[in-house]
C-alpha cells in the first residue's frame, strides 16, 4: 500500500494504533491493560520526601508515588500540579514533571513557559504570519505566564479549527493550574492510543484512516515479527535484539555473505533500521550494539549513518564506540516495552 495510513484497532482487547508508510510499520501505540497511568496524565500531587542523592523528590499520587526532578521552591507537604512523562519502570515511581504541556492536534499551551511560537517545520512566511495573528488573538488575556506553540499540523487546518484548539487548551490549562485545593487527584487523563494517533500523527496529513483494519492491513503479522528477537537484513544478514536487566543488547551478523563489503553493507542496514525497531518495541535506556566486524577506517561511514538515522528520535544520546569495538547509545524510555503490553 502506497501512502501514509493510520490504522485504529484493538489487540487483545487493548486499543492500539499503527502508522504505515508505504506499507511499512513506522509507529505503534498500544494502551496498557488495567489502570496504568498514560503519558500526559495530569495530577494534583503532594510533595513528599526529597531524595538528595538522586536529585529529586517523591510526590504522593492517588495511587502510589511519582518521582519529580524539578524541586526548586517545592517543600514537603506542598501541593503541586504534575504531568506523567513516561511509563514507570518495574519497582520504581512514576516519572512526573511540573513543566506541563496541554496538547491538542494543532496547539500546545505551556504554563510557565511564556511566548508565542510557530513550528519550525512551517516554512511558508505568509502562513506563519497568519498563524502568528491567530496565536496572539487566541492567547489574549491568558496571562503573561502562559505560552503557546502552534504545531506543524496547523498547516492543513482551517483557522476556526486552530482557534478552537487554542481556546480549549488555554482554558483547560488555566483551570488545571489553579486547582490546588485537596489531596492527590487525577485532573486530566492521559491520551490513549487512538487519541494520540489522531493528535500526533497529523503531519504529514494521513492519506487514509482505517478503523478495525489490523488484520486486513497486515499489522498483526508485523506485530508477530516484533515479538521475535531476530530482524532480517540485506544479503541474508540479521540483527538480534535482546533485553537484559541492565541494557538492550543488539548483535549484528552478516549471514552467509563473507565478502569484504558484506560487513559494512549489513551494518549500514542495521543502523538505519535500529531506531525504528527500538521505537516499535518500546525499548529504551542503555543500548549496546555489537556490529559485524569491519575495518576501523569504515567506522566514520557508519557514524554518519547512525547520526542520520537517530536525528529525528527524541532524546537519544549517541555515546559512540568503546575500546572493545561496541557502539553505545541511550534512548529515553517513552513507552512500555511491547513484550509487556503484548506478552
Amino acid at each position: 500500500m502506497i501512502g501514509r495510513v493510520v490504522v485504529l484497532d484493538e489487540v487483545n482487547g487493548q486499543p492500539a494504533a499503527a502508522l504505515l508508510v508505504d506499507g511499512k510499520l513506522e509507529e505503534l501505540l498500544v494502551d496498557p491493560a488495567g489502570d496504568t497511568a498514560l503519558p500526559g496524565a495530569i495530577y494534583r500531587a503532594v510533595a513528599d520526601r526529597p531524595m538528595k542523592g538522586q536529585g529529586g523528590m517523591f510526590v504522593k499520587l492517588p495511587e502510589g508515588s511519582g518521582f519529580l526532578r524539578q524541586t526548586d521552591g517545592i517543600a514537603p507537604g506542598q501541593r503541586v500540579i504534575v504531568q506523567v512523562t513516561g511509563p514507570a519502570e518495574p519497582g520504581k515511581a512514576l516519572p512526573v514533571t511540573t513543566r506541563l504541556l496541554f496538547k491538542s492536534r494543532h496547539a500546545i499551551v505551556t504554563p510557565g513557559a511564556p511566548g508565542l511560537n510557530i513550528s519550525r517545520r512551517i516554512k511558508d512566511e505568509a502562513l506563519r504570519g497568519e498563524l502568528e495573528a491567530l496565536a496572539a488573538a487566541g492567547m489574549a488575556g491568558a496571562g503573561e505566564d502562559m505560552g503557546l506553540i502552534l504545531r506543524s499540523a496547523a498547516t492543513y487546518a482551517e483557522a476556526d479549527a486552530i482557534a478552537g484548539d487554542i481556546a480549549a487548551m488555554r482554558d483547560l490549562a488555566a483551570a488545571v493550574t489553579r486547582d490546588l485545593d485537596g489531596g492527590p487527584e487525577l485532573l486530566v487523563e492521559g491520551a490513549g492510543a487512538h487519541e494520540t494517533a489522531w493528535r500526533d500523527w497529523a503531519d504529514p496529513e494521513p492519506d487514509e484512516v482505517i478503523e478495525g483494519g489490523f488484520a486486513a492491513q497486515g499489522v498483526l503479522e508485523m506485530l508477530d515479527a516484533l515479538r521475535q528477537p531476530q530482524v532480517g537484513l540485506v544479503g541474508g544478514g540479521n540483527m538480534v535484539i535482546e533485553i537484559t536487566r541492565a541494557l538492550v543488547a543488539v548483535d549484528v551478523n552478516t549471514g552467509p555473505d563473507t565478502s569484504p563489503a558484506a560487513a559494512l553493507k549489513v551494518n549500514i542496514a542495521a543502523a538505519r533500521d535500529l531506531p525504528r525497531q527500538l521505537r516499535l518495541r518500546g525499548l529504551g535506556g542503555q543500548v549496546v550494539v555489537d556490529f559485524a566486524p569491519m575495518p576501523k577506517k569504515e567506522r566514520a561511514i557508519l557514524d554518519q549513518v547512525i547520526r542520520a538515522a537517530f536525528k529525528g528520535e527524541a532524546e537519544a544520546n549517541l555515546a559512540g564506540w568503546t575500546t572493545l569495538g561496541l557502539y553505545e547509545l541511550t534512548r529515553k524510555r517513552d513507552r512500555l516495552p511491547l513484550a509487556e503490553l503484548l506478552p
